[in-house]
């Protein structure tokens, strides 16, 4: 069920139509919103654990023009429906090749966040036709980042020694550690933002979320291999929530991927650094479209 909004979204190049809707699956309803013209090329956004549709806010406003976005709330998310027995990660991927399919989208590129990435890269592997390219933001999906620590277990060790007392000074000052302390002191309002898009999901167990994500780490590398789409991983310097440096390693292991790391940026480099994150994405979707 969609429906298509009175009046047009402004965009730089001129109005662009947008449509909200519902798609139904078997046991709960996804919301998701299409900002663009009907034959722009699609660009379809997965949301991270602290987020939803509107998570993508400076995405959105900035590609809209030349690109038709696409994006939902994943199940379990707000405004989707809750399933029984809260979000399975097993489904995500189901839920997008049926949010796909529903909106007739021939060719798309999919840019996902931290938990999307269990979305994107369960549907990848399986090389749907239409998948024309893949960002990955901070996150190994399926992909346990221990297998990617070129030192054996040893830095990672020592990443996560560092990021767990950064996460407790966080938790004592109120700071939501998937924005991080600096975006919290220099975009106060922005870290206000973030937080309020999060608390929308009432009635989400993000740490049992978060405990099924963990636990669906069941892809082998070689797996990597099977994504032949042109991959850009991005990652942050200061995340506390995804060790950015297997980043590098992780790219490699996939046939046609690259990396780039944003300075001063934390785990949610898409909504702390808007500008370059949208410059750089806007140069990955050029060389590839």
């Amino acid at each position: 069920m969609a429906t298509p909004d009175p009046l047009p979204f402004a965009t730089a190049t001129g109005p662009a139509p947008r449509v909200r809707g519902w798609l139904s699956r078997p046991d709960c309803r996804l919301y998701y919103e299409v900002t663009g013209r009907a034959d722009a090329p699609a660009l379809v956004f997965a949301h991270g654990l602290g987020g939803n549709h509107l998570s993508w806010w400076q995405q959105v406003a900035a590609f809209a023009g030349r690109y038709r976005c696409v994006t939902f709330s994943h199940r379990g998310f707000a405004p989707s429906s809750m399933p029984p027995g809260g979000p399975q990660p097993e489904r995500f991927a189901d839920d997008l090749a049926a949010l796909v399919a529903a909106l007739g989208l021939r060719e798309y590129r999919i840019v996902a966040q931290s938990m999307g990435g269990w979305t994107a890269l369960e549907h990848a592997p399986r090389r749907p036709p239409g998948l024309k390219a893949l960002v990955l933001c901070a996150t190994a999906g399926p992909f346990d980042p221990r297998l990617a620590d070129p030192s054996g277990g040893a830095r990672l060790a020592e990443w996560r020694a560092r990021a767990e007392a950064a996460r407790r000074e966080g938790d004592r000052q109120g700071i939501v550690p998937a924005i991080g302390a600096r975006a919290a002191a220099e975009q106060p309002a922005l870290h206000f933002l973030y937080r309020s898009i999060g608390e929308l999901s009432t009635g989400l167990d993000r740490e049992a979320v978060r405990a099924r994500l963990h636990a669906a780490r069941t892809r082998a590398p070689a797996d990597l291999a099977a994504v032949t789409a042109p991959t850009l991983r991005i990652a942050g310097s200061e995340d506390i929530v995804f060790p950015s440096f297997v980043v590098p390693e992780l790219a490699r292991a996939m046939p046609r991927a690259r990396h780039v790391e944003i300075a001063g940026a934390g785990h949610s480099a898409y909504f702390e650094r808007a500008a370059e994150f949208n410059r750089i994405l806007a140069e990955f979707l050029a060389e590839t479209d």
